[in-house]
């Protein structure tokens, strides 16, 4: 019995001018019923058909992957520009792109490759604004764990000492630390907008990737591991790991500002919204990491955020080992803040990261600046750092009782170096109330009682 059956010429209804206007599609098909598949040497051209289409539509197919994979490809668009010459500029730049964002496995890869389409149709009709990796799609833990060990106890520098094992057991993702580790984290900063895309070429992007960025910021470390000290998990927020997307950032601080607008018109404003009292806590909480850092506080403190916690080769500089240290390194400091702020600076302890100009950045790279001794420099650090103020806000115990102290202190006071250690608690003149202004830690100033003048310089 044929496969296909016969056609009785009498009972087919197909004239022979129908089958002339059949289509394409129709003729071939007829044309296939048509073959006598009774005959082997049918069977084998048909076998030899089939595999000839697999290997093209396949091969084809692991091509279009092939390329559409290679860092090439996504430098073809210019968008791409500043991820692409900072990922040459990276340690990562032996590898491919989808190595690192798209989760290992061919499912995730055909499902990825289709959501990407809509990334064509952006190029097309419109650039977007600024490339912001979302929470949807952030690096995972398994496209780090494809190269890396969890099993580092040691960083590469061998300084710090962070159980990564411990962290990823957590479900702690890598990001949260490693976020600048290709890109130097340009969507926080901001220079990977529109206007300065032209600006980008690989001598460009070694200029931008200072090793603040590529390396895990302590800010991170600091705000998670207080936030963990308060029974917090904040790396289970997407969001906490990913920059903010700038259109949806600039839609809440509209949203806010209007806020913000209508409560003052009604006059509603708390004191919880006060300004000046959310400062004031901002100072307190910031103060508290600090005597958590340097060993004074330890109650009900989960992970210790000692420096030695973490650092292996962090040691007690041997400047701060002399007699009567916390009274004398006035004189140091003036000399070596450069070296001070290294450990001793609040800023550096923030995890939020301000936004740059990239054309600034660029004329002036990544150089160091050598430090010329300034003592009003250092007067202003000691009181807007929060480091200093630890000590500074209170009394200290070289001035003895106050009756005591207004007879002789001018014994402390008659050089100028002396009188420049004075100076960065006191005013020498009632202090002026102004926003460029450093606040000093006592509102106790010279001329209070010096009204007429000091003899040693006749001011």
């Amino acid at each position: 019995m044929a496969i296909w059956g016969k056609k009785n010429k009498d009972k087919d209804p197909e004239s022979r001018e129908d089958r002339k206007k059949a289509g394409l599609i129709r003729g071939l098909w007829q044309k296939f019923r048509g073959i006598d598949w009774k005959n082997p040497v049918n069977r084998w051209k048909l076998l030899f058909v089939s595999l000839v289409g697999c290997i093209v539509v396949f091969g084809g197919g692991y091509g279009v992957l092939t390329m559409t994979n290679s860092p090439t490809f996504c430098a073809s668009c210019h968008e791409m520009a500043p991820e692409y010459s900072t990922f040459t500029a990276s340690a990562h730049n032996q590898i491919s792109c989808v190595q690192c964002h798209i989760k290992p496995g061919f499912t995730n890869m055909i499902t990825h490759k289709m959501k990407s389409v809509k990334e064509v149709y952006y190029h097309v009709t419109g650039v977007p604004e600024q490339i912001v990796q979302t929470e949807e799609e952030a690096v995972s833990n398994e496209n780090c764990l494809q190269c890396h060990s969890k099993n580092r106890l040691v960083t590469a520098s061998g300084d710090l000492k962070v159980n990564h094992k411990g962290h990823i057991e957590k479900d702690i993702p890598c990001i949260t630390c490693h976020a600048g580790v290709v890109h130097a984290k340009m969507a926080t900063r901001g220079i990977n907008v529109e206007e300065v895309r032209g600006e980008w070429t690989k001598e460009s992007a070694e200029k931008l990737m200072e090793k603040k960025y590529l390396r895990p910021n302590m800010g991170t470390c600091i705000d998670c591991h207080d936030k963990v000290n308060n029974g917090e998990k904040p790396w289970k927020e997407a969001a906490y790991n990913v920059p903010p997307n700038p259109e949806e950032l600039e839609k809440k601080l509209e949203e806010k500002s209007k806020e913000a607008t209508a409560k003052v018109s009604t006059e509603a404003t708390t004191e919880g919204e006060n300004p000046e009292a959310v400062a004031a806590e901002h100072d307190v909480k910031t103060q508290e990491i600090i005597l958590q850092a340097i060993g004074k506080q330890k109650k009900d403190v989960k992970i210790s955020m000692e420096c030695k916690t973490c650092h292996k080769q962090t040691e007690i500089p041997k400047t701060h080992q002399t007699v009567n240290w916390s009274n004398n390194h006035g004189r140091t400091a003036v000399q070596l803040l450069d070296k001070c702020v290294n450990c001793h600076q609040d800023s550096k302890w923030v995890r939020a990261i301000p936004k740059e100009d990239i054309m600034s950045l660029l004329k002036m790279g990544n150089q160091k600046v050598k430090y010329t001794p300034n003592l009003t420099l250092v007067k202003d650090q000691a009181r807007t750092n929060k480091f200093c103020s630890a000590c500074h806000a209170d009394r200290p115990s070289g001035h003895g009782e106050s009756d005591q102290w207004l007879t002789a202190h001018a014994d402390k006071a008659k050089t100028a170096t002396q009188k420049s250690e004075c100076m960065v608690c006191h005013d020498r003149e009632k202090p002026k109330a102004g926003p460029t202004d450093a606040k000093a830690p006592t509102d106790v100033y010279c001329q209070y009682c010096h009204r007429t003048g000091f003899k040693s310089d006749g001011k």
